[in-house]
């Protein structure tokens, strides 16, 4: 077995299981344990596949993404601050690092009616709260970039 060090909930209250098979992300399948999650996986073109599927890239930018813009409502709720209607686009980046792979991870956020500078702070704050976020820390290189809406 082999353990990670890292900062643990004091409380796990939910956690989410999946089975991944076949050939994985070339020409794989996963399901979550309840059923809600069921896609067949291959490998997009530009990494010499069918395209056509879903690939872990894809599935890491929208978790990532809704745990992100979930954590900003939170972060702004505690700030004051309305960020109704704000989006988060992530990009997820893949490519070789040594003799494997690696990810980058790019996240472009905006709120309607607020300017830029005000909402960069708060992208920062969500940026040092998300899950995700903590969990790639010093892992993954990270962008977090606010815009105009």
């Amino acid at each position: 077995m082999t353990t990670t060090e890292g900062n643990a909930p004091s409380k796990i209250v939910y956690t989410a299981t999946a089975t991944a098979s076949g050939g994985g992300r070339r020409e794989g399948r996963s399901v979550t344990s309840d059923g809600q999650l069921d896609v067949v996986l291959q490998a997009p073109a530009e990494l010499g596949g069918p395209g056509g599927g879903t690939n872990p890239e894809q599935l890491f930018a929208v978790g990532y993404g809704a745990c992100f813009t979930g954590a900003l409502h939170a972060v702004a709720k505690k700030e004051g601050e309305d960020v109704t209607g704000a989006t988060v686009d992530v990009a997820i980046g893949f490519g070789p690092e040594g003799d494997s792979f690696g990810i980058t991870a790019d996240l472009t956020v905006k709120v309607p009616g607020k300017d830029v500078a005000t909402v960069q702070r708060l992208a920062d704050l969500t940026h040092d709260f998300c899950p995700y976020s903590k969990a790639i820390k010093g892992n993954v290189p990270t962008t977090v970039t606010a815009v105009e809406a």
